[in-house]
């Protein structure tokens, strides 16, 4: 009887076959590939048969592939190292392209700073040039009791340090130094210009304290915040600080100089009626006249006693037509009687310009100009300033009749 195999052993041996059958498959057409051959040789008259088998034909076609793929493996390893360095070598160039480029603009950099240098020395020539065509020379050397500073000697030093550790930037050292400079000669020029003005309006009998106090009075004012500033994070150099208020100051003290009388208001012969007490036209009663009374005839001109902004044209009880003129710092000037105006309210007048035309309107008993001088509202007597303003202002303003 007849037992079949176990699964497990057919298995195995079906996996053996076909393994069998793989192999027999290729060598069947590795035969084919490479059959027996013979090689018949003819020599000296006899005949050899050389048989060369598959199993030689197939050892010596491995050999060749094998000598071919060596071949070509070190074909490719030389083409992979040479195409490596090549690269390497172009990275290499790069890089040194890049240096160069980097230098050539550090180059160009510096010849360039040396050019800003020398269009700043220009600039600064011409802001020099133009300050003293319009202020004449700025002083360089401090006067005893000035308490301006000198930058001169610590800017030499710097100059010299940065010539020497960076030349490249010597210039801008110079340049910096030259600008401390002018700065300190500019507040120098402010402070004595404004010295001067405060010395004569005091020899007009004011207080130069008056004219400052607009720069304290912080009243009706407003406007959009512009800060001013001398370097990068907004800070301001102490000695540009000083300039501003030098130049503040010394603007203040000059228009308060300007808005002074100084100009006699009409030409006339003389006057008819002098400041303060009196007996009244009118009444004949002790009175208190709060101006000057200038006889002339109707028509005559009037002028501003001093430069300022005319606050009021029109008519006053008492005055008749009248013309106030706002010199600044509660400084204030006033024509009446007059037959005539030549300036309206809000228009900017000259010292010397003619507002008015002698009249006889209001309470007066014949044609003449009555000029009052107030501060704050309070009248002064206007004799004082017109007659020391001959001897005061030493570029006069426009006198009519060369009277003063």
């Amino acid at each position: 009887m007849l037992l079949a195999p176990a699964p497990e052993e057919q298995t195995k041996a079906l996996g053996v076959d076909l393994n069998r059958q793989s192999d027999g498959g290729l060598t069947s057409r590795l035969r084919t590939w490479f059959p027996d051959r013979e090689f018949f040789m003819r020599s000296q008259g006899q005949v050899r048969f050389i048989k060369v088998s598959s199993r030689v034909q197939m050892i010596g076609a491995g050999a060749v592939a094998a000598l071919a793929l060596t071949w070509l493996g070190s074909v490719t390893t030389m083409a992979v190292s040479q195409y490596l360095a090549s690269r390497d070598r172009l990275a290499l160039l790069d890089r040194e392209a890049k240096v160069t480029s980097a230098e050539s603009r550090v180059s160009e950099y510096r010849d360039d700073l040396k050019g800003v240098a020398t269009d700043l020395e220009k600039r600064q020539d011409f802001l020099e040039k133009m300050a003293q065509a319009h202020l004449g020379d700025l002083p360089a050397d401090a006067k005893a009791g000035e308490t301006v500073s000198d930058s001169s000697g610590e800017a030499a030093k710097t100059v010299g340090k940065v010539s020497a550790l960076l030349p490249e930037a010597a210039g801008l050292a110079r340049i910096e130094a030259r600008q401390l400079a002018f700065a300190e000669s500019l507040t120098r020029a402010a402070d004595r210009r404004a010295a001067a003005a405060a010395e004569k309006i005091r020899k007009l009998g004011l207080n130069p304290g008056m004219m400052l106090a607009s720069l304290d009075d912080r009243s009706a004012m407003g406007g959009p915040l512009i800060s001013l500033s001398t370097g990068r994070n907004g800070s301001l150099d102490q000695r540009f600080q000083r300039l501003g208020v030098s130049l503040a100051r010394m603007d203040a003290l000059e228009r308060g100089l300007a808005g002074i009388p100084q100009v006699m208001p009409a030409s006339l012969e003389y006057i008819s009626s002098g400041f303060g007490y009196r007996a009244d036209p009118f009444t004949g009663g002790a009175a208190y006249h709060a101006g000057l009374d200038f006889r002339g005839p109707i028509g005559a001109p009037i002028y501003a006693a001093a430069a300022g902004t005319v606050s009021f044209a029109g008519v006053r009880s008492g005055y008749g037509h009248c013309i106030e003129i706002d010199h600044g710092n509660g400084l204030m000037t006033r024509y009446a009687h007059m037959s005539g105006y030549r300036a309206q309210t809000g228009q900017k007048v000259a010292a010397g310009q003619v507002v008015g035309l002698i009249g006889n309107s209001g309470r007066s008993t014949g044609p003449h100009l009555h000029f009052e001088v107030r501060i704050n509202d309070r009248p002064l007597n206007p004799r004082p300033f017109l007659e020391a303003a001959a001897h005061v202002f030493q570029e006069p303003s426009h006198s009519p009749a060369g009277q003063r």
